[in-house]
């Protein structure tokens, strides 16, 4: 059985237990307070740049020089030789017409230039003997120079019933089979000259159109080939708009190595104009809030102990920056690693 001595003992070992539970537990909210209310964070500097806003869109890879080839006359198409994609050399035979039509054109030309001369000859015969005028030898010279020229006009077409590429390239287009009926100057091939350099059309719109200068650099990316960049520079831009996409076209001419790229490609071209904006840049994690071109960053206070809430106005995302248009005029630092644990007034500390 305990003894009195014994209860008296076991009360105060309690005693001291609970009072120094209870400054162990005080304790515990102090350290537990301390690791709750503050929050760590990093920071970097906010850096005032004249940056270029990237403007992106897809072209399309041709020629500079594409040469729509076509029949000088008209006629029934007895052969095209080629096709899209193939490469052809100079003087290559490209394309015929039927040449029926054509060569009794020649014939018929012929045979009245023949009589014309025959007529000629007669009444240059008849003017020596003083039986026609010299009016009517006159007319028989000139019957005679039409049929001669109609006769040349004649062969003349008949050379440009073919089609024969005027210079080596890549055939890009073919829009006439055998068998049908080509209209004289009607495009039946499109040739891409392979002496001319590549260039990429893009559509571009009218909100970025006017920072698009010639001369300024770009880059092209093609699905068909992952990891390759095609570099170039701007060489043209359209005064105005294409009527059925209200774009305004930008012509690229690539410069360097063309790689494994192939004529036809599309691509996502990528411009850095050379016209820039001054603006405030900031990491993109330092934007804590964002509403399209509304967003906040967190900065220090002026202690360095407690973040400030600070409204910005975006003006756009350059890699993985943020180019900011207002609000940091008066910041020189902003909080980037830890800024969507924070609200205005936070308790922070900055770490490394």
């Amino acid at each position: 059985m305990a003894t009195t001595t014994d209860l008296r003992r076991g009360a105060a070992l309690l005693l001291v237990m609970g009072v120094a539970a209870c400054g162990a537990a005080q304790g515990e909210r102090q350290d537990g307070g301390l690791a709750d209310d503050v929050v760590p964070v990093r920071v970097a500097p906010v850096r005032e740049e004249v940056v270029a806003r990237e403007v992106t869109g897809a072209g399309v890879l041709g020629a500079k020089e594409e040469i729509d080839l076509g029949f000088k006359v008209g006629g029934v198409i007895a052969r095209v030789l080629v096709h899209e994609g193939e490469t052809v050399r100079r003087g290559q035979l490209l394309a015929t017409l039927n040449p029926a039509e054509i060569d009794a054109g020649v014939r018929q030309a012929e045979s009245a230039a023949a009589k014309a001369e025959r007529e000629l000859a007669r009444a240059r015969r008849l003017y020596a003997d003083s039986v026609v005028t010299l009016s009517q030898l006159q007319d028989a010279e000139t019957a005679a120079e039409v049929a001669r020229a109609a006769l040349e006009a004649a062969r003349f077409n008949r050379r440009y019933a073919a089609i024969v590429a005027p210079t080596d390239g890549v055939i890009v287009r073919r829009s006439g089979e055998a068998g049908e009926l080509a209209a004289p100057g009607s495009p039946i091939l499109v040739l891409a000259s392979q002496a001319a350099p590549w260039v990429v059309r893009v559509g571009v719109a009218d909100r970025d159109v006017g920072r698009v200068r010639p001369g300024d650099p770009a880059e092209v990316r093609f699905a068909a080939l992952p990891g390759e960049v095609l570099r170039g520079r701007v060489t043209q831009v359209a005064a105005a708009a294409q009527p059925q996409t209200g774009t305004y076209e930008v012509e690229v001419t690539l410069e360097g190595p063309r790689g494994r790229a192939a004529l036809g490609m599309i691509g996502e071209v990528r411009l850095r104009p050379s016209a820039g904006e001054r603006v405030h840049v900031v990491p993109v994690g330092a934007i804590a809030e964002a509403d399209g071109a509304t967003g906040a960053v967190y900065a220090l206070s002026s202690d360095g102990r407690h973040a400030r809430r600070v409204p910005v106005a975006i003006a756009f995302i350059d890699g993985d920056r943020i180019a900011v248009r207002g609000g940091l005029e008066e910041v020189a630092q902003v909080v980037t690693a830890g800024a969507a644990y924070l609200s205005d007034g936070t308790a922070v500390r900055v770490v490394p």
